[in-house]
């Protein structure tokens, strides 16, 4: 069969999406809140002519914005199309060398779909009962090292104390630590990034800075890793990004104002959800993302999640060993978290 000699892979399954606007959709960690209303400004001011042109291929509206706000020099910033794009071409730059390359077993599930496409072995390394990283089991002979902090989807962050050290183990890999959601209580690591020249941080716009549609994630590592990676980016697509995603994310990234205002709300709507669902008795690890991955001793997660359903609200469940009995459910805005608190309170009555 012609079909022998294709690649053939386990896709990433993402969140499920609706076109209903009834639903209350918390189950992908977008932000419940609008982007910042300079965005609307820059993209009602583009110059429409610029679309028949292709976009900066080196991205510097965007690079140079992030940098400014950062400050960094451009040169230690990396854009690209959200920050699976990024991590994807992470992938392909860093981790070639033959052998493993480590994450948690219990982490966001696209690290093995990239592994498997790339054709780079892997090893999930065990996190404790906990769901606490053991920062010794990271000291073993590897490819490389990727991990979210905080991670997805238990929301347990880690000090940048364990960070160093697992940097100080592996001085000759690359060590990747993705922070899709540090905006909403996490230590960065990116102060580490002219001390340790393997380390690199990867950040994105959908979660705190509300742009998940845009799709923009941004690296930041030492002069030596960007330039591999843009080369990377170079021989696989010079226009990565596009010229109104360029426009807004230089918008978005410079609104300190509206991007503080927008994280703590959804901190303090977070805290809110927290302790509510402590009093209907779910147990879970102190988040400090935009969601809580929570369990109930006395009732089946899937069975909540069918009932949610059922009542036009959505959150995230995973069918998969040691996390069969959670749900990941993103902070809403206060009046989706009092639907989901009541619906809730319904059930366990």
């Amino acid at each position: 069969m012609f079909e022998d000699n294709f690649r053939k892979v386990e896709p990433y399954t993402p969140g499920e999406q609706t076109n209903d606007p009834s639903v209350v959709k918390i189950n992908t960690n977008e932000c419940p809140y609008p982007p910042s209303p300079e965005v609307e400004k820059a993209l009602k001011n583009l110059d429409l002519d610029k679309l028949r042109l292709y976009p900066q291929p080196a991205c510097n509206l965007l690079v140079d914005a992030i940098a400014e706000v950062y400050g960094l020099p451009a040169d230690q910033v990396f854009v690209g199309v959200g920050s699976d794009d990024v991590l994807s071409m992470a992938f392909m730059t860093f981790f070639n060398s033959g052998k493993p390359v480590l994450f948690p077993d219990i982490t966001y599930s696209f690290y093995d779909v990239w592994a498997n496409l790339h054709g780079v072995p892997y090893k999930q390394i065990p996190l404790d009962k906990d769901f606490n990283i053991v920062k010794e089991d990271y000291y073993q002979e590897n490819g490389g090292i990727i991990f979210p902090n905080p991670n997805a989807p238990t929301g347990v962050l880690v000090g940048l104390d364990m960070i160093e050290d697992i940097l100080v183990h592996n001085p000759n890999r690359v060590v990747i630590v993705d922070e899709a959601y540090i905006d909403f209580g996490g230590e960065s690591a990116l102060p580490l990034i002219d001390k340790y020249e393997n380390l690199l941080v990867v950040q994105t716009y959908s979660k705190s800075r509300a742009l998940a549609g845009i799709r923009i994630g941004m690296a930041f590592g030492s002069k030596k890793l960007i330039k591999y990676l843009s080369d990377v980016k170079f021989s696989f697509n010079s226009y990565t990004m596009n010229t109104p995603a360029l426009v807004a994310g230089a918008a978005a990234i410079r609104d300190k104002e509206y991007f503080e205002m927008t994280v703590a709300k959804v901190i303090k709507t977070r805290e809110w959800m927290k302790e509510e669902l402590k009093k209907l008795g779910f147990e879970f690890r102190d988040s400090m993302s935009n969601f809580v991955f929570a369990t109930h001793p006395k009732y089946k997660a899937k069975d909540i999640l069918d009932y949610l359903r059922a009542n036009k609200v959505l959150v995230r469940y995973f069918n998969n060993p040691r996390i069969d009995n959670y749900l990941r459910i993103s902070v809403g805005t206060d009046e989706q978290a009092n639907k989901l608190i009541a619906l809730l309170k319904d059930y366990i009555k």
